[in-house]
This record gives structure tokens, C-alpha cells and sequence, in this order.
């Protein structure tokens, strides 16, 4: 946290932002073998392993620095940078040849919505979930909030309803989410950008999101949860959260990780694009 204000200085002069770079995403996942390291005007991330080490794509103004000079002092030949966004996937590849190898990284792109549709749900595209939206209006005696410091002992605890629901115990993906989601919660205040929502039906919570105001009218979604024993519950919550979070035109809902339903799902809201990510392999 102490260094918190000199990433975000480096993160603003990246020529593309993905949502893995934001603060609050890297703050969160820190407790998971995430380090960095800041040197020659950039930060360097990675996370630690039982074998090699996996750096992601170093943060600052990608366009000041000498790639050759840097990452043959820097690096052995064989080093991969992982979630490396297309704008320094080129400049690499123009300043390094063929010193790399580029692999598209399909699974990692993330989703780009606009903000008025994702929010108003219009459209015949859109029919399926905006009737599970009203489904839940009729369905449910429900309330909106945005989430403020008072309110993240009761985030928590619906966190950790839906973790039981789910057996994270049994997932270490699950379990390193949770212990992510955690860290966040218990810094909200300290979070610049952070913005949040939840819902509840007769008092008890049943929904929640967390984001991050990314700037130049983007925003991050970072985590999302509903109980869905609640019909319409994730439709529900996507969309109050945004017709009550004005002011961006562009909605980033991250990755699908390659799985299929999640694929499915993310392309059912009709993205406008991508933030595309390659794996890079220094040659040396």
C-alpha cells in the first residue's frame, strides 16, 4: 500500500490498460506469489512458482523505453511475459524481431461493453436478460445500495455464504479469489477508484459487485456474487449497479479463462471489443 500512488502513476502512462494491472487487482491478488519490483522507470510484476518465476508485462510508459538494451540486461533467453496487452505486444515486435516469439493468449482478452447498453439492457439481443431483470423485480422485495465502508462486514458475509455454497475449500482457485475479495474488502477506504453495489431481499443480502473506475470513462468489474437460488440474481445485479454507477462509457468484465459457460456468457452481452493479451517469449 505504501507504494500505491507510485504504480498508479506508471499504470497511467501505459498505452492500453487491462483490468489485471489495475491497483486494486494487483493489491488484491498480492497475497498469491504476486511480487514486483520497480526499476529503470517501470514496475515489473510476477508471480512465484515451485519453477520458474511468471513475469507479466512491466507497467510505465512502454513508448520511453530502449526494449533491447532493457530486457537483454534484465532477462535470461527463454523468459516469458504473460497477459502482455497488444499495445506493447507491437512495440515489441518492432523493436525486437525476431528476438521473440508472440503467442495470442485468447483466454486472457477481456470483454469491452458499452456502458448505455450493458445499462439499459434494450434491444433484441438483449430481451433474454432484461426479462430475467423484471423476473426478479416481480419476483423479489428487493433493495439497492452502493457499498460504502459501513456496509463491507455484510459484503463479507455473503462472501462467505457463497464460498460455502460453492465449496472453495476444495478449489484452490476458488480459495485464492476469497483471500483476494478479502484483501479488497478490508481496504475499501484506502482504494482509490473503488465502487461497489449490492442487493437485498427482505432485509438479507444476496448480491454484490466491486469496481474500479479505470479512467477515460472506463470502468473494471472485479468481482461479482449472487446467491443464485434467487432467480435473475447475476442479471439483476449487473444492471442496478450500473444504472446507479453513471458516467462511463465503457464496461471491462474481464477474462473467461478459456472456460466454455463463462465464454458463453461474456459473449451473450455483446462486447464491442476486446483488451487482446499475448504471451511473449524472449529469445535472447
Amino acid at each position: 500500500m505504501e507504494r500505491m500512488k507510485e504504480y498508479l502513476a506508471l499504470f497511467e502512462l501505459c498505452g492500453e490498460k487491462a483490468s489485471d494491472y489495475s491497483f486494486i487487482n494487483v493489491w488484491g491478488w498480492s497475497e498469491w506469489r504476486f511480487e514486483w519490483a520497480f526499476a529503470d522507470g517501470l514496475c515489473w510484476l510476477r508471480l512465484a512458482s515451485d519453477a520458474e518465476p511468471v513475469y507479466w508485462a512491466p507497467v510505465g510508459d512502454w513508448n520511453r523505453a530502449d526494449w533491447l538494451e532493457l530486457i537483454g540486461r534484465l532477462f535470461a533467453p527463454g523468459t516469458v511475459f504473460e497477459r502482455t496487452p497488444q499495445a506493447l505486444a507491437e512495440i515489441w515486435a518492432e523493436q525486437l524481431g525476431k528476438r521473440i516469439r508472440i503467442e495470442k493468449q485468447r483466454s486472457e482478452w477481456e470483454y469491452l461493453y458499452n456502458y448505455e447498453a450493458m445499462a439499459s439492457l434494450s434491444g433484441n439481443k438483449m430481451h433474454k436478460k432484461k426479462n430475467k431483470v423484471n423476473q426478479f423485480i416481480k419476483l423479489y422485495d428487493y433493495t439497492y445500495l452502493p457499498i460504502c465502508p459501513k456496509h463491507i462486514g455484510v459484503i463479507g458475509e455473503i462472501q462467505r455464504e457463497w464460498c460455502e455454497s460453492r465449496s472453495c475449500e476444495e478449489s484452490a482457485g476458488l480459495m485464492a479469489e476469497n483471500i483476494a475479495i478479502t484483501r479488497v474488502l478490508d481496504q475499501w477506504g484506502n482504494l482509490p477508484g473503488i465502487l461497489g453495489g449490492s442487493l437485498s431481499v427482505n432485509g438479507k443480502t444476496i448480491a454484490y459487485t466491486v469496481a474500479e473506475d479505470l479512467g477515460n470513462g472506463t470502468m473494471i468489474i472485479l468481482f461479482e456474487k449472487g446467491l443464485d437460488t434467487y432467480k435473475g440474481v447475476y442479471q439483476a445485479i449487473n444492471q442496478m449497479f450500473l444504472t446507479n454507477t453513471p458516467g462511463f462509457e465503457t464496461v471491462n468484465r474481464g477474462q473467461d479463462l478459456g472456460l466454455l459457460g463463462m465464454r458463453q456468457a461474456k459473449k451473450s452481452y455483446n462486447p464491442i471489443g476486446f483488451v487482446k493479451k499475448y504471451r511473449i517469449r524472449w529469445l535472447g
